[in-house]
Protein backbone atom coordinates (compact mmCIF):
# COMPACT_ATOMS: atom_id res chain seq x y z
CA UNK A 1 0.00 0.00 0.00
CA UNK A 2 0.99 3.47 -0.58
CA UNK A 3 -0.11 6.66 0.32
CA UNK A 4 1.14 10.35 -0.81
CA UNK A 5 2.48 12.50 2.33
CA UNK A 6 2.64 16.49 2.62
CA UNK A 7 2.67 18.93 5.70
CA UNK A 8 2.07 22.24 5.64
CA UNK A 9 5.18 23.95 7.03
CA UNK A 10 3.65 24.38 10.60
CA UNK A 11 2.98 20.70 10.90
CA UNK A 12 6.96 19.86 10.66
CA UNK A 13 8.36 23.39 11.76
CA UNK A 14 9.73 22.09 15.85
CA UNK A 15 10.40 18.83 17.07
CA UNK A 16 6.87 18.73 18.89
CA UNK A 17 4.97 19.28 15.38
CA UNK A 18 2.05 17.03 14.24
CA UNK A 19 4.01 15.53 11.60
CA UNK A 20 6.27 14.17 14.20
CA UNK A 21 3.89 13.88 16.82
CA UNK A 22 2.30 10.98 14.50
CA UNK A 23 5.78 9.44 13.48
CA UNK A 24 6.62 9.03 17.19
CA UNK A 25 3.29 7.21 17.65
CA UNK A 26 3.43 5.18 14.37
CA UNK A 27 6.75 4.70 13.05
CA UNK A 28 6.30 1.32 14.60
CA UNK A 29 2.95 0.18 12.60
CA UNK A 30 3.98 2.05 9.24
CA UNK A 31 7.22 -0.31 9.50
CA UNK A 32 4.99 -3.19 10.36
CA UNK A 33 2.69 -2.56 7.37
CA UNK A 34 5.70 -1.82 5.30
CA UNK A 35 4.04 1.22 4.09
CA UNK A 36 5.00 3.30 1.26
CA UNK A 37 4.99 7.06 1.49
CA UNK A 38 5.84 9.13 -1.39
CA UNK A 39 6.92 12.39 0.48
CA UNK A 40 6.61 15.96 -0.99
CA UNK A 41 10.26 17.38 -0.88
CA UNK A 42 9.81 19.88 2.34
CA UNK A 43 8.10 17.22 4.14
CA UNK A 44 10.45 14.39 3.33
CA UNK A 45 13.04 16.54 4.01
CA UNK A 46 11.87 17.23 7.88
CA UNK A 47 11.22 13.71 8.18
CA UNK A 48 15.17 13.11 7.52
CA UNK A 49 16.73 15.84 9.63
CA UNK A 50 14.67 14.55 12.97
CA UNK A 51 15.70 11.03 12.17
CA UNK A 52 12.59 9.32 11.80
CA UNK A 53 11.99 6.37 8.86
CA UNK A 54 15.86 6.48 9.03
CA UNK A 55 16.80 4.13 5.85
CA UNK A 56 13.08 3.17 5.50
CA UNK A 57 12.92 2.10 1.48
CA UNK A 58 9.68 2.54 1.57
CA UNK A 59 9.99 6.60 1.81
CA UNK A 60 10.25 8.01 -1.39
CA UNK A 61 10.80 11.77 -1.69
CA UNK A 62 9.25 14.11 -4.23
CA UNK A 63 9.74 17.12 -6.06
CA UNK A 64 9.06 20.20 -3.67
CA UNK A 65 5.40 21.48 -3.28
CA UNK A 66 6.56 24.77 -5.66
CA UNK A 67 7.83 22.03 -8.62
CA UNK A 68 4.58 20.47 -8.47
CA UNK A 69 4.93 17.75 -6.01
CA UNK A 70 1.69 17.66 -4.99
CA UNK A 71 0.46 17.99 -8.01
CA UNK A 72 2.17 14.40 -8.82
CA UNK A 73 0.22 13.46 -5.77
CA UNK A 74 -2.82 14.09 -7.69
CA UNK A 75 -1.86 12.23 -10.67
CA UNK A 76 -1.27 9.26 -8.74
CA UNK A 77 -4.24 9.13 -6.58
CA UNK A 78 -5.98 8.90 -10.24
CA UNK A 79 -3.51 6.65 -11.48
CA UNK A 80 -0.49 6.58 -14.04
CA UNK A 81 -0.41 2.86 -14.54
CA UNK A 82 0.30 0.07 -12.15
CA UNK A 83 3.39 1.38 -10.49
CA UNK A 84 2.17 4.53 -10.75
CA UNK A 85 -0.97 4.28 -7.95
CA UNK A 86 -1.32 5.74 -4.52
CA UNK A 87 -4.19 4.25 -2.44
CA UNK A 88 -4.78 7.57 -0.79
CA UNK A 89 -3.18 10.88 0.63
CA UNK A 90 -2.13 12.09 3.94
CA UNK A 91 -2.08 15.97 4.01
CA UNK A 92 -1.49 17.30 7.24
CA UNK A 93 -3.32 20.58 7.09
CA UNK A 94 -2.38 23.88 8.62
CA UNK A 95 -5.90 25.87 7.96
CA UNK A 96 -4.54 29.17 8.02
CA UNK A 97 -1.56 28.09 5.79
CA UNK A 98 -2.99 30.11 2.38
CA UNK A 99 -1.25 26.96 0.24
CA UNK A 100 -3.81 24.09 1.57
CA UNK A 101 -6.33 25.87 -0.29
CA UNK A 102 -4.38 25.91 -3.43
CA UNK A 103 -5.56 23.97 -6.16
CA UNK A 104 -3.38 20.91 -5.95
CA UNK A 105 -4.42 21.03 -2.64
CA UNK A 106 -8.32 21.02 -2.85
CA UNK A 107 -7.60 18.44 -5.81
CA UNK A 108 -5.94 15.80 -4.40
CA UNK A 109 -8.62 15.65 -1.54
CA UNK A 110 -11.48 15.77 -4.51
CA UNK A 111 -9.65 12.79 -6.29
CA UNK A 112 -9.40 10.42 -3.37
CA UNK A 113 -13.05 11.24 -2.35
CA UNK A 114 -13.72 10.83 -6.31
CA UNK A 115 -12.10 7.22 -6.05
CA UNK A 116 -12.77 5.77 -2.71
CA UNK A 117 -9.50 6.57 -1.64
CA UNK A 118 -8.41 7.54 2.15
CA UNK A 119 -8.06 11.50 2.70
CA UNK A 120 -6.45 12.15 5.84
CA UNK A 121 -6.27 15.75 7.22
CA UNK A 122 -5.23 15.37 10.61
CA UNK A 123 -2.97 13.81 13.14
CA UNK A 124 -5.69 11.99 14.59
CA UNK A 125 -7.25 10.44 11.62
CA UNK A 126 -3.51 9.68 10.68
CA UNK A 127 -3.07 7.38 13.86
CA UNK A 128 -6.69 5.77 13.40
CA UNK A 129 -6.10 4.78 9.96
CA UNK A 130 -2.15 3.04 11.05
CA UNK A 131 -4.47 1.10 13.70
CA UNK A 132 -7.19 0.52 11.21
CA UNK A 133 -4.66 -1.09 9.03
CA UNK A 134 -2.54 -2.93 11.70
CA UNK A 135 -5.77 -4.89 12.32
CA UNK A 136 -7.02 -5.87 8.87
CA UNK A 137 -3.36 -7.11 8.82
CA UNK A 138 -4.05 -9.76 11.84
CA UNK A 139 -1.40 -7.50 13.99
CA UNK A 140 -2.41 -7.40 18.04
CA UNK A 141 -3.97 -3.76 18.66
CA UNK A 142 -1.88 -0.63 19.59
CA UNK A 143 -2.80 -0.14 23.11
CA UNK A 144 -1.56 3.66 22.33
CA UNK A 145 -4.53 3.59 19.95
CA UNK A 146 -7.23 2.92 22.63
CA UNK A 147 -8.68 6.50 23.11
CA UNK A 148 -9.74 6.19 19.28
CA UNK A 149 -11.79 2.86 20.19
CA UNK A 150 -13.51 3.73 23.57
CA UNK A 151 -16.76 4.90 21.36
CA UNK A 152 -18.63 5.03 24.15
CA UNK A 153 -17.14 8.33 25.79
CA UNK A 154 -17.33 10.06 21.72
CA UNK A 155 -19.69 12.11 19.89
CA UNK A 156 -19.85 11.23 16.01
CA UNK A 157 -21.43 13.37 13.38
CA UNK A 158 -22.87 11.48 10.45
CA UNK A 159 -23.18 13.94 7.58
CA UNK A 160 -24.23 13.32 4.01
CA UNK A 161 -24.91 15.69 0.66
CA UNK A 162 -27.98 14.77 -1.08
CA UNK A 163 -26.72 12.36 -4.06
CA UNK A 164 -24.83 10.42 -0.80
CA UNK A 165 -27.88 10.14 1.33
CA UNK A 166 -28.82 6.65 0.32
CA UNK A 167 -25.31 5.50 1.04
CA UNK A 168 -25.25 7.03 4.34
CA UNK A 169 -28.68 5.24 4.96
CA UNK A 170 -27.15 1.95 3.69
CA UNK A 171 -23.83 2.75 5.62
CA UNK A 172 -25.74 2.91 8.98
CA UNK A 173 -27.79 0.20 8.24
CA UNK A 174 -24.92 -2.40 7.88
CA UNK A 175 -23.13 -0.81 11.00
CA UNK A 176 -25.63 0.21 13.23
CA UNK A 177 -24.22 -1.97 16.20
CA UNK A 178 -21.23 -0.23 15.95
CA UNK A 179 -22.35 3.23 15.20
CA UNK A 180 -24.70 2.60 18.47
CA UNK A 181 -22.11 2.30 20.63
CA UNK A 182 -20.89 6.00 20.56
CA UNK A 183 -22.36 7.81 23.61
CA UNK A 184 -24.04 10.86 20.99
CA UNK A 185 -24.08 10.83 17.36
CA UNK A 186 -24.98 14.31 15.75
CA UNK A 187 -26.06 15.42 12.44
CA UNK A 188 -27.99 17.66 9.90
CA UNK A 189 -31.47 18.04 8.97
CA UNK A 190 -32.54 15.15 6.70
CA UNK A 191 -30.07 13.11 6.99
CA UNK A 192 -30.39 13.35 10.83
CA UNK A 193 -34.39 12.28 10.22
CA UNK A 194 -33.71 9.74 8.27
CA UNK A 195 -31.13 8.28 10.58
CA UNK A 196 -33.92 8.28 13.02
CA UNK A 197 -36.66 6.66 11.18
CA UNK A 198 -33.57 3.87 9.99
CA UNK A 199 -33.34 3.17 14.04
CA UNK A 200 -36.67 3.20 15.11
CA UNK A 201 -37.52 0.43 12.56
CA UNK A 202 -34.77 -1.02 14.51
CA UNK A 203 -35.90 -1.01 17.31
CA UNK A 204 -34.50 1.87 19.35
CA UNK A 205 -36.81 3.67 21.63
CA UNK A 206 -39.45 5.65 19.76
CA UNK A 207 -39.07 8.61 22.18
CA UNK A 208 -35.26 8.80 22.14
CA UNK A 209 -33.82 10.32 18.85
CA UNK A 210 -30.72 7.98 17.81
CA UNK A 211 -28.95 11.05 16.22
CA UNK A 212 -29.51 14.81 17.52
CA UNK A 213 -30.90 16.63 14.90
CA UNK A 214 -28.80 20.46 14.01
CA UNK A 215 -29.76 22.24 11.00
CA UNK A 216 -29.75 21.30 7.46
CA UNK A 217 -26.35 22.34 5.85
CA UNK A 218 -27.91 24.89 3.91
CA UNK A 219 -29.28 26.38 7.24
CA UNK A 220 -25.91 26.47 9.32
CA UNK A 221 -26.03 22.46 10.38
CA UNK A 222 -22.73 22.26 9.33
CA UNK A 223 -20.97 25.19 11.49
CA UNK A 224 -22.75 24.11 14.31
CA UNK A 225 -21.25 20.57 14.31
CA UNK A 226 -17.89 22.80 13.89
CA UNK A 227 -18.49 24.83 16.57
CA UNK A 228 -18.83 21.10 18.56
CA UNK A 229 -15.54 20.31 17.24
CA UNK A 230 -13.75 22.87 18.19
CA UNK A 231 -15.36 22.38 21.84
CA UNK A 232 -13.69 19.07 21.57
CA UNK A 233 -17.44 17.98 22.09
CA UNK A 234 -17.37 15.51 18.65
CA UNK A 235 -13.95 13.66 18.30
CA UNK A 236 -15.70 11.52 15.21
CA UNK A 237 -16.70 12.62 11.57
CA UNK A 238 -18.11 10.67 8.86
CA UNK A 239 -18.54 13.20 6.27
CA UNK A 240 -19.75 11.68 2.66
CA UNK A 241 -19.27 14.25 0.48
CA UNK A 242 -20.56 14.72 -3.04
CA UNK A 243 -17.48 16.00 -4.71
CA UNK A 244 -19.49 16.97 -8.51
CA UNK A 245 -21.96 19.18 -7.18
CA UNK A 246 -21.26 22.58 -6.09
CA UNK A 247 -23.19 24.12 -3.02
CA UNK A 248 -24.67 27.14 -2.38
CA UNK A 249 -23.23 26.48 1.41
CA UNK A 250 -19.64 25.41 0.54
CA UNK A 251 -18.39 28.26 2.76
CA UNK A 252 -20.29 25.95 5.79
CA UNK A 253 -18.52 23.14 4.69
CA UNK A 254 -15.63 24.61 4.19
CA UNK A 255 -15.78 25.75 8.09
CA UNK A 256 -16.66 22.12 9.23
CA UNK A 257 -13.18 20.71 7.67
CA UNK A 258 -11.31 23.71 8.94
CA UNK A 259 -12.51 22.76 12.45
CA UNK A 260 -11.51 19.62 11.85
CA UNK A 261 -7.99 20.42 10.76
CA UNK A 262 -7.79 22.76 13.71
CA UNK A 263 -8.33 20.34 15.93
CA UNK A 264 -5.69 17.82 14.37
CA UNK A 265 -4.96 15.81 17.76
CA UNK A 266 -8.58 15.07 18.75
CA UNK A 267 -10.88 15.12 15.59
CA UNK A 268 -11.17 11.95 13.11
CA UNK A 269 -12.92 12.75 9.66
CA UNK A 270 -13.56 9.96 7.05
CA UNK A 271 -14.68 11.39 3.80
CA UNK A 272 -15.61 7.96 1.82
CA UNK A 273 -18.39 5.10 2.29
CA UNK A 274 -15.39 2.66 1.43
CA UNK A 275 -13.23 3.57 4.15
CA UNK A 276 -15.59 4.18 6.84
CA UNK A 277 -16.83 0.86 6.39
CA UNK A 278 -13.24 -0.35 6.33
CA UNK A 279 -13.14 1.45 9.65
CA UNK A 280 -16.33 -0.33 11.21
CA UNK A 281 -14.86 -3.60 9.96
CA UNK A 282 -11.89 -3.01 11.99
CA UNK A 283 -13.64 -1.69 15.45
CA UNK A 284 -15.25 -5.32 15.51
CA UNK A 285 -12.45 -7.29 14.61
CA UNK A 286 -10.23 -5.52 17.34
CA UNK A 287 -13.07 -5.95 19.89
CA UNK A 288 -12.39 -9.61 19.16
CA UNK A 289 -8.42 -9.34 19.53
Amino acid sequence: MRLGLAANQLHHAHANAALFRWLHECEVGIRELELGLHAVGRTYDAIHRAGYLDRYLPLRRYPYGREGGLMKLVAEVVGLGDDRVLDGAIYLIDPVDPSSIFPEAIALKRQCVIHGKPFISTVATARDWIEMERIHAGLAPDSGANVFHDLEAQTLALIAHDAMKPQMLAYAAEHFDVLSRFAHRVGTGTTGQRLNELAWSRGWPLDTPWVERYQSGPMGGDAQIADLVLERRCQRAIFFEDPHVARQHEADIQLLERAVTTRTDHAVCMTTPKVAARWAAAVVLRAKA
